[in-house]
């Protein structure tokens, strides 16, 4: 096996090459790869994109034009784990501009139908505490809301 870790292979229905360009427009540490379009022999259309390689937040992807038989669902979700609440707002805004979707407890689908859950690294250390009471609250608040909002977590999690 490659010492180089894995590649996370995305399956999309035409879309590979602009969901590349728009992780790669989101993320630092980011760049596109190597793209192979089909030949005369196919797959697809002569030209047409088949894959697309690209990095996201140093992450290995490649995205694949597969077709319609398979979508994302929330089963696999990223999780981006964010140190202040404008990177919070910050990833959450971008990755459901143009299309995608604010879910429950701080998840996003993008318009492509990819789950990311936006966390701020602080609500893991609250829900993580082993005071009971503390834990508790700061899940309680989560679960109420969308978009994580940083402030009113820590007032739950200190019981105001």
């Amino acid at each position: 096996m490659s010492t180089d870790g894995f590649t996370t292979c995305l399956w999309f229905d035409g879309q590979a090459e602009e969901a590349a360009n728009f992780y790669v427009s989101v993320f630092k540490n980011s760049e596109l790869g190597k793209t192979v379009r089909a030949t005369e022999a196919g797959p697809g259309p002569a030209g047409s994109v088949i894959t697309v390689d690209f990095v996201a937040n140093g992450q290995k992807f490649v995205g694949l034009n597969g077709g319609p038989q398979f979508k994302f669902t929330e089963a696999i979700s990223f999780q981006i784990a964010c140190g202040d609440q404008a990177e919070v707002d910050f990833y959450s805004n971008a990755l459901i501009e143009s299309g995608g979707e604010q879910g429950p407890c701080g998840w996003v689908k993008d318009r492509f139908g990819l789950s990311w859950q936006v966390v701020p690294t602080r609500l893991t250390e609250m829900i993580s505490d082993p005071d009971q009471k503390k834990a508790g609250r700061a899940m309680t608040a989560m679960l109420k809301m969308h978009k994580l909002d940083i402030a009113a977590l820590e007032k739950a999690y200190a019981g105001e």
